[in-house]
């Protein structure tokens, strides 16, 4: 497949691992899914010598079909508040987590290459205190080619929110960051909120943004979907980045274990092996062209009984019809028994 572009996927899931999961299991149509505020949970218990009952283990979400990027803690004061998945089908890329160039837990730098070029994508989350950005502002890097800072900034200003009369100070902290990576504030295709207050009285708000290469084409090429934002308060943001043309291998032959093509191509090696004739090998000469022999009557069975299949390590999805109807309800109203009723869904899917 020739690649133009990076479709990526931004949100704030506040935590929720359902939201994650169902982004992880339904969006699969992207490349790269940007998430800000995380869930972290006890996965298991692991052993301990000052413990019996063990330590706990904390993860978050992870899905086979997706290659996860954080940063490391051993805290649980420190568990980053940036996640960065990328489709699997990208791997000849080589995304990297840059964390000797930025070492924070609500900032998760990735590089990749793209035509022997590194390019970088930043996604961040400022929270009350712009820990975030005030860091990017202490920090001196010098590094090109930055094709995307976004994610929850936290900020209301008349800048972005044409509903807001006001100018906050920090906001002339990210936007000379921003310039300093030669990155322009994008504009939204369908303008909106992207928060939604949850707090009676106080009015929803644009706080989540997307900064991309100066002298761009695509700085207004960014869109909100509210209609997916589910329990979250934050909707999510989409956006399309052109990369110079890449060929990307998402398939691959393969022959399924103890199938038919199996059978065929175990049958079809033996007959054409025994085929060959092996009464004259007199010499390495002979024994070298005897072997290239059998190497090309595997290959060329191989080829003959292998079926493309998708780059994927997804054996069996859980998502399935009921999990759609359920969550195509919620969407419709809104409500709590309509949302209970979507988890006990991909519960029992599960």
């Amino acid at each position: 497949m020739i690649v133009h572009n990076l479709k990526i996927f931004l949100q704030n899931v506040r935590k929720n691992s359902l939201i994650l999961n169902t982004i992880l299991e339904t969006q699969h149509h992207f490349d790269i899914i940007l998430i800000q505020e995380p869930p972290w949970s006890e996965i298991c218990k692991i052993p301990c010598s000052t413990n019996c009952n063990g330590e706990p283990l904390r993860g978050t979400c992870y899905h086979p079909n997706w290659a996860t990027f954080a940063r490391s803690s051993s805290s649980t004061d420190d568990f980053p508040r940036v996640i960065t998945y990328i489709n699997i089908c990208f791997s000849s890329l080589h995304f990297l987590l840059r964390k000797d160039i930025f070492d924070h837990r609500n900032i998760c730098l990735i590089s990749f290459f793209n035509n022997c070029i590194c390019y970088y994508i930043l996604n961040v989350y400022s929270d009350s205190l712009h820990s975030a950005l005030k860091y990017l502002k202490d920090t001196e890097v010098n590094i090109n080619n930055v094709l995307l800072m976004t994610g929850d900034f936290n900020i209301r200003d008349s800048l972005w929110d044409l509903s807001f009369p006001f100018h906050a100070s920090i906001s002339d902290d990210l936007i000379i960051i921003a310039d300093s990576f030669n990155l322009a504030l994008s504009s939204l295709t369908n303008p909106g909120p992207t928060r939604f207050s949850d707090t009676a009285g106080e009015s929803n708000s644009v706080i989540d943004l997307m900064f991309l290469q100066h002298g761009s084409e695509e700085l207004d090429n960014h869109s909100i979907l509210p209609e997916w934002h589910l329990s979250s308060d934050h909707v999510p943001l989409i956006i399309d980045i052109p990369i110079l043309e890449e060929t990307i291998q998402t398939s691959k032959l393969a022959i399924p274990p103890n199938s038919e093509q199996e059978t065929e191509f175990i049958k079809n090696v033996i007959s054409n092996f025994s085929k060959l004739d092996i009464s004259n090998i007199e010499n390495i000469n002979e024994l070298d062209r005897i072997v290239n022999q059998l190497s090309i009557i595997v290959k060329q069975m191989w080829f003959k009984n292998a079926k493309k299949s998708r780059s994927s390590k997804h054996s069996k999805q859980w998502w399935s019809e009921s999990c759609r109807n359920a969550l195509s309800t919620y969407r419709l109203e809104r409500n709590r028994k309509n949302w209970k009723s979507f988890k006990l869904a991909v519960k029992n899917a599960k």
